[in-house]
């Protein structure tokens, strides 16, 4: 068990000083102060490994995590993670004690590093590989300093492991269970030689998986640096004081929302073998006082390829959409999981077995399952509810060959990657983001176009696809790539036949988009589409739900089953994605004209757009001359009216 109930039945911000001083073995300057120190020090280890990674995905994408735990006697508290993927971060929790106590703890030392990447051990995908240095102070473990980093291939049948398509287990890669890798500061020849017998790419890996071990030695000095100055009793005490106010921010949150049972439904289009499956999660939320139980019985069994997820994820997805929703401001740290109960059905998508449930995208999955929580509480929260964000990760990656026989490969670079957020009751949502459970970075076309043979054509929003509301959603982003040589494309498109960034409190939702390719013209040059309606004709549709003679985006068209191909481009093609646009937050035709006015000045938001999604009509030219534009306020009030009337 892990993140043991510490807190006391006062609430802590209502203990005495010496009450205080007595659970947690300081006062409350100096819990305060570690307390951002936990913060701080993680921070400083993902910035080591960010300055000196050599991989695109984690120097660009910042797909790693950082924690530090407590040890076994207090539960393996974890008081602080670090900013990126918060998936990661979320089942790091749990993968460090599930390391420890395999491997066992009396058989590490000063100067280990503990790894794995299984992901029935440590949640995740094969390639987000854990390293856990434990922390001594006079010859007993005090803490553990953790980094769970993204590797840019660990074996497998696909370079870089993004696919869809593997099978079972032994088809996605190199299965490490916990192990040394350095031993009491050496390395250990026989860890780091089974990684390099297996993997591609191993000149990116070597020097990030050194910086990783460098990240982590400066953790342990933060560490012992923090215990020589504030005593070790203070320093575990911070450590429970920190997860105990995350417990009580939360059981305090929930405790507002009325007791009530809620159940709602939501699920990727198909899986990697064909389109004739979907893949629904069921959620039931049952709430009394401050505990929430999240049942997921009645989920569909797992899949028959890589699309499953893990009860780590589960657990994390939960905790994020939850605090989203009772403790948006808090720490993110284990102590919010304490009043949750989770029902898992093993053998389903959500929690899949080896070796057939074969785990590599989780974070579809947990996108889904974060999703379908926010749906079911919806109308229990009111104006408080948050609409769907973009919901996929719509990650790409290409590989292949230079002229000299060099592999190169680009990840999580050219796609779909970057898209918006949904919105909420405090106002419009971004569009440039990620998605709810990651914090990434967006990468700089210079990078990309200086490691792979891609031109950036396009990277902008699209109008008219977000959904409309009092606030207004994110925007899809559409980005357009020429590739210049060969190159074979995976894509990552699981959740277009139903929409995703659906609309909240009256809120509409957004507008599904897509991947297509064009491929030159008989002479081989190659062809920029433009971006309206009528451009998509000259390309192929790739994935999504697609009108079939005009080939753009249609919620009545067909669905196009984004894996059917080997989706082998050939050179001088333009690989165009487009991203789902999310849901808006409360009555379209309550927006104020003025906000309306501005949409259609930046370009969110058609003249033809205002008038059909909020009621707003604006006179101009928004693009020869956006400050010149006119808003009618009579004939707004006009068709608003009408509109009602419908």
């Amino acid at each position: 068990m892990t993140d043991q109930i510490t807190r006391p039945k006062a609430l802590i911000r209502d203990l005495g000083e010496a009450a205080f001083q007595a659970h947690y073995d300081c006062d409350r300057y100096t819990a305060t102060v570690l307390g951002n120190r936990f913060d701080y020090l993680v921070e400083h280890m993902s910035a080591r490994l960010l300055t000196g990674a050599f991989s695109p995905v984690l120097r660009d994408f910042y797909d790693l995590a950082c924690t530090i735990a407590g040890p076994a006697e207090l539960g393996y508290p974890v008081p602080a993670a670090s900013n990126g993927i918060v998936l990661m971060a979320g089942t790091t929790i749990d993968a460090v004690p599930n390391m420890v106590d395999e491997f066992g703890a009396e058989r590490l030392h000063p100067g280990d590093v503990l790894i794995a990447n299984d992901p029935y051990r440590t949640g995740n995908h094969n390639n987000d590989l854990v390293f856990t240095r434990p922390v001594f102070v006079d010859g007993r473990i005090v803490a553990y300093v953790t980094l769970n980093a993204h590797q840019l291939d660990m074996g497998g049948t696909v370079p870089g492991g993004f696919s869809a398509t593997k099978q079972n287990v032994f088809e996605n890669g190199l299965v490490l269970s916990p192990r040394l890798l350095v031993s009491q500061g050496v390395n250990v020849p026989e860890t780091w030689s089974v990684i390099f017998d297996n993997v591609r790419m191993a000149e990116v890996l070597y020097p990030d998986m050194k910086t990783v071990c460098s990240s982590l030695e400066l953790g342990e000095r933060l560490v012992l640096e923090s215990i020589e100055r504030y005593g070790l009793g203070a320093f575990h005490g911070a450590m429970r004081y920190a997860t105990d106010v995350a417990a009580e921010r939360m059981a305090l949150g929930m405790a507002e929302l009325p007791d009530g049972d809620w159940e709602a439904e939501h699920g990727v289009d198909a899986d990697g073998i064909d389109d004739s499956e979907s893949y629904p999660v069921h959620v039931a939320i049952r709430k009394r006082g401050d505990r929430i139980e999240v049942d997921f019985s009645g989920t569909h069994r797992q899949a028959r390829t890589s699309i499953n997820a893990t009860a780590w994820e589960v657990k994390t997805a939960i905790g994020v959409a939850l605090k989203y929703n009772f403790d948006p401001r808090g720490r993110f740290n284990s102590g919010l999981f304490r009043n949750i109960d989770i029902v898992i059905p093993e053998g389903s998508v959500v929690s899949a077995l080896p070796p057939d449930g074969a785990v590599f995208l989780y974070f579809e999955q947990s996108q889904v399952i974060l999703a379908t929580v926010l749906i079911a509480l919806e109308k229990a929260l009111g104006e408080r509810a948050i609409a769907g964000d973009r919901a996929g990760t719509n990650l790409h990656t290409a590989f292949g060959a230079h002229p000299d026989g060099t592999p190169w490969v680009s990840a999580m670079q050219c796609g779909g990657e970057i898209g918006p957020f949904g919105a909420n009751r405090h106002g419009d949502a971004d569009t440039q983001c990620m998605s709810y459970l990651a914090n990434g970075v967006a990468p700089s076309v210079e990078a990309i176009e200086k490691e792979s043979p891609v031109v950036m054509l396009r990277h902008e929003p699209v109008a008219d696809t977000a959904g409309p509301g009092v606030n207004r959603g994110g925007n899809a982003m559409l980005r357009d790539t020429l590739w210049l040589t060969d190159a074979a494309h995976s894509i990552i498109e699981l959740r277009h036949k139903s929409v995703t960034g659906f609309g909240v409190h009256g809120g509409g939702s957004g507008v599904n988009g897509g991947v297509w390719i064009f491929p030159p013209d008989a002479e081989g040059a190659a062809i920029v589409p433009g971006t309206g309606r009528d451009s998509f004709g000259g390309g192929t549709a790739w994935a999504g739900v697609i009108d079939p003679e005009s080939k753009a985006p249609s919620a009545a068209g067909e669905y196009v089953y984004p894996f059917a191909n080997a989706n082998t481009s050939v050179k001088q093609s333009v690989l165009r994605y487009i991203t789902n646009g999310a849901g808006g937050w409360g009555d379209p035709l309550a927006r104020e004209p003025e906000r309306v006015l501005v949409d259609v000045r930046d370009e969110y938001v058609t003249i033809e757009g205002a008038e059909r999604l909020y009621g707003v009509v604006v006179s101009g030219d928004p693009r020869e001359d956006p400050e010149g534009l006119v808003l009618d306020l009579d004939a707004t009030a006009v068709l608003r009216e009408k509109l009602r009337a419908l």
